[in-house]
This record gives C-alpha cells, sequence and structure tokens, in this order.
C-alpha cells in the first residue's frame, strides 16, 4: 500500500505540474497554447460570466473548505493521513483545470492596453517575476510538502514527518504571504487588460484576501502568540516600511 500511495502522490504531483505551467500561460495569453484566457470564441456576455463566475466559485470553495484543519481532521478518518494532501493537490488541481478548459472569453472593449515597447517589457517582467516569487516561495517553506509528495515518501520510507515549525525565511521576513503576493502579480501584471482577465484578476485577488483570513486564523491555532506577533510585525502582501529584516519574537 506505501507503494501504490508513493505512485499516487507523484502522478498527482506531475498532473498539478502540467496545469499550473499551462496555466502561468493561460494567464499570460502565450501564443503557443491552444486556449488562453482572451483566446477563443466569445461567449455571449450572460453566458460568460454565468460560467467564469461558477467555475472561479468552484474553485474557491473547493480550496478553502478542503484546506481547513477541521476538514482534515475528517477526512483523514476517509483516506490514510499519507495522501490526504495528494488528495487535496489532486482536487485543487482538477477544477483548475476544468477552469482553463471551460473559460469562456468576454467579448468587451480592452480595459487598458500598453503600446510603450519599454512599458510593456516591465509588465511583462513583473508577470514573470510574480511566478518566480510564487515558485520560490513554495521551496523556501518546503516545496514537496505543500504538494504532497513529503508525506507519500514519509509513509514508503517508514518515518514520521516532523512537527510543524514556525521559520520566515527571505520573502517571509518582509510580508506574510509571498505566494500569495506572486499570484496577484501574475494576474495584474498585463500590457493588455481585457474584461475577462479582469474578472480572472479581480475574482482571484477576492478569493486571496479571504483565503488568507481562513490561513491565519489556523496558524494562530497552531503557532499561537508566535504567529500573532509576526503578523503585526510583517505586512500581509506589502512590506512594511521600516519593519524589514525584522526576526519575528522567540517564543515567550
Amino acid at each position: 500500500m506505501a507503494i501504490l500511495a508513493a505512485l499516487y502522490g507523484l502522478v498527482v504531483y506531475l498532473f498539478f505540474l502540467a496545469t499550473f505551467v499551462y496555466a502561468i500561460g493561460f494567464v499570460g495569453n502565450l501564443p503557443l497554447l491552444p486556449k488562453t484566457i482572451d483566446s477563443g470564441a466569445a461567449a455571449p456576455l450572460v453566458e460568460a460570466l454565468a460560467v467564469n463566475l461558477a467555475l472561479l466559485g468552484l474553485f474557491a470553495v473547493q480550496h478553502s473548505v478542503m484546506a481547513r484543519r477541521g476538514f482534515k481532521r475528517w477526512w483523514t478518518t476517509v483516506v490514510p493521513e499519507s495522501v490526504e494532501r495528494s488528495t487535496f493537490v489532486l482536487a485543487a488541481t482538477a477544477v483548475l483545470a476544468l477552469l482553463l478548459w471551460q473559460w469562456r472569453p468576454i467579448s468587451a472593449p480592452v480595459l487598458w492596453s500598453v503600446a510603450n515597447p519599454v512599458a510593456r517589457f516591465a509588465l511583462q517582467g513583473v508577470f514573470w517575476l510574480g511566478w518566480a516569487v510564487l515558485l520560490i516561495s513554495t521551496f523556501l517553506i518546503n516545496h514537496f510538502e505543500l504538494f504532497g509528495l513529503r508525506q507519500v515518501w514519509a509513509n514508503l520510507s517508514g518515518q514520521p514527518l516532523p512537527a510543524p515549525v514556525f521559520r520566515t525565511p527571505l520573502f517571509y521576513r518582509h510580508v506574510r504571504h509571498p505566494i500569495y503576493l506572486g499570484f496577484v502579480l501574475g494576474f495584474w501584471a498585463t500590457p493588455q487588460m481585457t474584461a475577462g482577465h479582469l474578472l480572472f484578476a479581480a475574482a482571484s485577488t477576492g478569493y486571496i484576501l479571504i483565503g488568507i483570513w481562513f490561513e491565519e486564523r489556523d496558524l494562530v491555532a497552531l503557532f499561537g502568540q508566535r504567529y500573532e506577533m509576526y503578523r503585526k510585525q510583517v505586512g500581509m502582501l506589502v512590506p512594511r516600511l521600516g519593519a524589514g529584516g525584522r526576526k519575528p519574537p522567540p517564543l515567550p
């Protein structure tokens, strides 16, 4: 069973990786992809809004519910704890793949279009910077644990997972949620903002802010006063002037 769990975790990770790489190109309107956020046949406005909002809402609900500690406690009575994270990643990736497949471009005037080559290059640079910050941030905490591989490997090797440790490496010394900051930069930094892209960026950013509230509630429950003091010192998505580089205070 441990070998099957490890294979399951690996297949889920590869599915996630392929879908996530495609999603970057989807948001960035990369020309080589068969479908992007603005390409394809445009649907009537009402249909496009209804379908796109339903897809975004489905992702938000799935991600928020399955990420909560209470759900995890119940869910691990149904699935083995070693594959709980991989199953979460599978569900989130499946919903993301559905969104990428069924997204309806919106036929509406372009909200802004940057023609200056230097400005376009700068916006595209911020776009790629956002995804780089996101990816690096996952490795700063534990990329393979975040996506379920560490759990299935520990189960296969018979080694227990260590208890969660509160750390603030690199980006985490300046913002509490650099992964979400990377998403925000990637969603909004575009030389051409269409109505469909704006809907995606605005709805996703709104979900991120709600998700941060739930996540920080769980982090306070897990780390207590240590996280409370960290939250007072370090900005959520934007660094606080004069606060950069300060270490969270030691446990009392």
